[in-house]
């Protein structure tokens, strides 16, 4: 069964990381988030001014309709922070899966400091912060802990994605458990 997967959370979680691994190893189209945002996006970020929901609408219409059209496997990073994303990207791809990288704050912003000249600076790790809304409950999603091993988090994902088919034929409402960082 094809998989269409979203990689998501905040800036510094290792969502391109972890994607990447993910998409090597369901031997599917990688599709990084980051490089379809407008360049006016870009300007502000670079800026350190935090995107709206307008600025994101564009964005997750684009996002959406790649992953629409990615043949077979498909895995994409998107920080997708608001139900309301997340909602929009599933009615363009109903059988999409999530997978939260979750991670502190402090952590995430230690992350990004030491990326330097990426489009996203440190200082607006904390509006992603204030905007997150974490998909708890939120059906077809796999917690993980953004500070386990990439090799672990990838296995873990990847047991997920077999399990729930064998029991339920989907990933349904599943919220599987994290792996724990070492």
């Amino acid at each position: 069964m094809p998989h269409k997967l979203l990689v998501m959370g905040v800036a510094g979680c290792g969502k391109s990381t972890v994607a990447a691994a993910l998409a090597h190893a369901l031997n599917g189209l990688l599709i990084e988030g980051d490089d379809h945002h407008l360049p006016e996006s870009q300007d502000k970020m670079r800026r350190g001014i935090a995107l709206n929901d307008n600025d994101r609408e564009p964005w997750l219409a684009k996002l959406g309709a790649l992953l629409a059209a990615a043949p077979d496997h498909a895995v994409l990073t998107c920080s997708a922070l608001k139900r309301d994303y997340r909602d929009r990207l599933r009615r363009t791809e109903p059988s999409l899966k999530i997978v939260y990288l979750e991670i502190s704050r402090e952590a995430s912003k230690a992350r990004v400091a030491a990326r330097p000249g990426h489009l996203f600076p440190a200082s607006l790790v904390d509006n992603q912060f204030l905007v997150l809304e974490p998909p708890t409950g939120e059906p077809g999603v796999f917690l993980s802990s953004a500070m386990a091993p990439v090799h672990a988090q990838c296995d873990a994902v990847l047991r997920w994605l077999e399990e729930s088919e064998i029991t339920t034929g989907t990933t349904g409402d599943t919220f599987a458990a994290h792996p724990q960082a070492v």
